[in-house]
Formats: structure tokens, sequence, C-alpha cells
């Protein structure tokens, strides 16, 4: 059986394990702060792949940022890392074969071969943390676009220039159905500037008036989101991932977007392949890439 070295590559953490061809860890699972400088971050690359290279048959990465279709090499600006990391040279790294994915997209995967789209040929993955990502499924294939940059969750929720995205657009689902966009929704609803959304989450589970209805306010608006999703993609599943997903009421989901959508009954759970899917995925996607 073959074994991939598999590092997941994000704006405050960086994780590397070894996994093998059944998506399981078989290492100690290493975790590292994201350098703020590039240098530095290639520094963290180099030590990882030196220290375990001999054990391995291939390196996968998951990480921020768009991915092109040949998988070597990230699409413009992450914005969430350091100046430069998009101009790595992924393949300069190591002698083994070096595979590189989104994150997303990753996670998407690890869910489709071992969580809770296992077998499910066609699916949405939305990961709610931050930001939003997304992976999309299609005939038991990414989507990844004409170049590979497809599958970003910025379509609008509306049209009047209500909140700036991080993208620099306007009114994206990202900036309504993230944890940021809690936030936004709490300080609006509320009025209070430096509401958190610890207090939103722990108002609503104490039953508190308001903290629910700004809660409530924000899973319909992920509801809203889910429902031109499923019209366009007619999913079997979409799944929730990221930290913001472990307090959306599937079930609720799952009734309401049925009630709404014009493309056949699909369901919405919660992820199941767990913290690591990113370099799961990465490594699973590796192996189907580099059969031989």
């Amino acid at each position: 059986m073959k074994n991939a070295l598999a590092i997941d590559v994000g704006g405050t953490k960086i994780y590397s394990a070894i996994i093998n061809q059944n998506g399981e860890i078989i290492s100690d699972i290493e975790k590292i702060s994201t350098p703020k400088y590039y240098d530095d971050i290639l520094s963290v690359f180099k030590n990882i792949i030196k220290k375990y290279e001999n054990e391995v048959d291939i390196i996968a990465f998951s990480t921020c940022g768009a991915v092109n279709n040949d998988n070597t090499r990230i699409l413009g600006s992450t914005g969430n890392i350091a100046k430069g990391y998009p101009s790595t040279n992924f393949q300069s790294l190591s002698r083994r074969p070096v595979f590189l994915e989104n994150d997303a997209n990753c996670a998407a995967w690890a869910e489709y071969k071992i969580g809770a789209s296992k077998s499910c040929l066609h699916s949405v993955m939305l990961t709610l943390g931050t930001g939003v990502g997304g992976g999309i499924i299609v005939g038991g294939k990414l989507l990844k676009g004409k170049n590979g940059a497809a599958g970003e969750m910025h379509f609008k929720m509306r049209t009047d220039k209500h909140r700036k995205c991080t993208c620099g657009s306007w009114d994206c689902f990202e900036i309504y159905c993230s944890g940021t966009g809690l936030k936004l929704t709490g300080e609006e609803l509320s009025g209070n500037p430096k509401i958190t959304t610890y207090e939103i989450i722990d108002g609503m589970k104490s039953g508190d008036e308001l903290m629910s209805k700004i809660f409530s306010r924000w899973q319909n608006d992920i509801l809203e989101g889910i429902i031109g999703l499923a019209n366009l993609f007619d999913p079997d599943v979409v799944v929730l991932s990221g930290s913001m997903a472990q307090f959306v009421n599937t079930d609720y989901l799952t009734e309401a977007v049925n009630k709404e959508i014009v493309t056949t009954p699909t369901r919405v759970v919660k992820a199941k392949a767990g913290n690591y899917s990113g370099m799961i995925g990465a490594a699973l996607l590796a192996f189907e890439k580099y059969k031989g």
C-alpha cells in the first residue's frame, strides 16, 4: 500500500501527516503556526518534506486558494497568507511527485470517499468558518471549471450593496453565511458593534429572544444559499463542515430546502471526515492522479 505525506496549508496553521490509500492517518499529526513571511513558509515545507520524504510515495498539499487543473500551482492571490505564496514552485520541493489542490475541494473529496457523502456521486460541500469554502462533486468528479477556480461561494444574496465582501464585491453568500456574517447580522439586529459570535451562540442556546432571532436570520441566509445550489446542481446531499457548521440545524434545513427547490429531493448533513479532511482528501486525490 502506498503512503502520502499530506500537508494542509491554511492562513493560521500548517498540518502534516502520513496518510495511506484507505484515507487513514498512520503517523503523528504535526501542527505549526503559519509563518508571516513567505521564505519562512518555504522553510517549513522543506523541513517537513526532508523529514518524511523517504517514507512516502507522494507529497499532497491541501491549500488555501484556487488551484489549476494540472494540480501544480495556485491561481492568483489567496489573501490570508504571506505575499508571494501563490508563486511557490511546489514541484521543486521534492523528488517525489507533488500534488496540489484547494482545501475545500480536498475536504469535499474526503467526505465523498470516507465521510458524510460517501458513494454519493453528486454533492455540494460548504465549509462554514471565518469565511465560506466550497467543493462540488458532479458524477463522482470534482467540478473544477475551465482553469480550476470553480466552487467559490461568492454568488449574490441581494443587490443593494448592503455588505462589502472580503473578495471586494458586494453581498456575496460568504459575507452572510460565514462566522463573520453571523457577527455582522448580530451587529445589525442588536445595534451593538462589539457583539461576538460566542455571545450569539450562547444566547441562542439559552433561549435569549434577540440572540435566537439573530441566529435564525443567519441560518435562513444559509438556507437561501443551499436552495440556489440545490437547484443548480441537483445533489444527493449538501454537506456542512467547518467550525460554524456544528451549530446549524440540518433537519430544519433539509425540510425547508425540499419545500422550496424545483429539483429532486436532497439532504443537508454535517461532515463526518473530521478536522483533518483537507489532508485526507489531498492524499486520496493524489493517489487517484498518480495511480501508476
